[in-house]
């Protein structure tokens, strides 16, 4: 699932494209969603929230979605190429323009709603770890009054907005601790250091474009420790490991090092894990 980083790109890209233009025409392919024409509208802006987008019209709507794990906004040049996607039976919504084509395809979730009624949608959000009014002591007294681990604190976005797997279980790694600790058992100090490298590394990632936290850019350099299960710790040598975190049916796949990170899951019984990939035990797919 694209992370903050990824989907406040999205939104930068989408309002670059969009932002006063008259919509000329709009398709909402949602049966959840009314049916109301949108042309003659005029893009405010569209912002990121979390893992969520918001595209604010001077009608005073707000056509709201997410991505989830397949979902994917194209921006395209009206023409040929738009026509072909009109077509596309997994086109959710497309928001045409006389410059630009907004085209969603395989998006999770798709609402428009009154702008004045955002919150209904992303009110229960954390702070946004991308967001202009970021704060690490709040984030952090947030996380502290988290009763469970640490990772599934991060992971929580009522708690933090934005952050998936790739970000937990690298910025854990970075500052050595186990995705399993119990947030009782942080010191405050602890987790506002960890927060702010969470929001350090983010914040450059949607900057750059691209997700590194090992400084490296070349493909399959970028991690220390996410989808490298069963692979060599970048740092010290041991296996990382790979494990589920959160209950069912919302589980997501953690990795880390049980050296760098001193213990393992409390489901993990440190059997030999294959490289993430490999099939048979250990070869989780990795979720934002």
């Amino acid at each position: 699932m694209p992370e903050g980083d990824t989907v406040w790109r999205t939104a930068d890209r989408l309002d670059a494209a969009l932002r006063g233009e008259v919509v000329e025409r709009a398709e909402l392919r949602w049966p959840s969603v009314p049916d109301v024409d949108l042309r003659g509208s005029r893009t405010v802006e569209v912002v990121a929230r979390g893992k969520h987008l918001l595209h604010r019209l001077d009608t005073g709507a707000t056509l709201h979605t997410h991505l989830r794990m397949e979902g994917q906004w194209r921006v395209e040049h009206p023409g040929h190429d738009t026509e072909r996607a009109l077509r596309r039976p997994d086109l959710r919504a497309a928001v045409l323009t006389a410059r630009w084509s907004a085209l969603g395809l395989r998006l999770g979730m798709l609402d428009l709603v009154p702008t004045s009624r955002e919150d209904d949608l992303v009110g229960h959000l954390g702070p946004d770890v991308l967001g202009p009014d970021w704060d690490d002591h709040l984030a952090a007294a947030r996380v502290m009054a988290y009763r469970g681990f640490v990772g599934d604190a991060l992971l929580d976005q009522r708690v933090l907005a934005g952050v998936g797997t790739f970000w937990a279980s690298e910025t854990l790694f970075l500052e050595g601790i186990l995705p399993w600790t119990p947030v009782g058992e942080l010191e405050h100090a602890r987790v506002l250091r960890l927060l702010g490298r969470l929001h350090r590394l983010m914040d450059v990632a949607r900057r750059t474009g691209w997700q590194a936290s090992t400084g490296v850019r070349r493909s399959g350099e970028e991690a220390y420790v996410h989808a490298r299960s069963g692979r060599p710790c970048r740092r010290c040598g041991d296996t990382v490991r790979v494990a589920t975190t959160g209950a069912a049916p919302r589980e997501r796949t953690l990795f880390s090092c049980p050296t760098c990170q001193q213990g393992l899951a409390p489901t993990d019984d440190g059997r030999p894990q294959r490289p993430l990939g490999a099939g048979g035990r250990g070869a989780y797919r990795a979720s934002g």
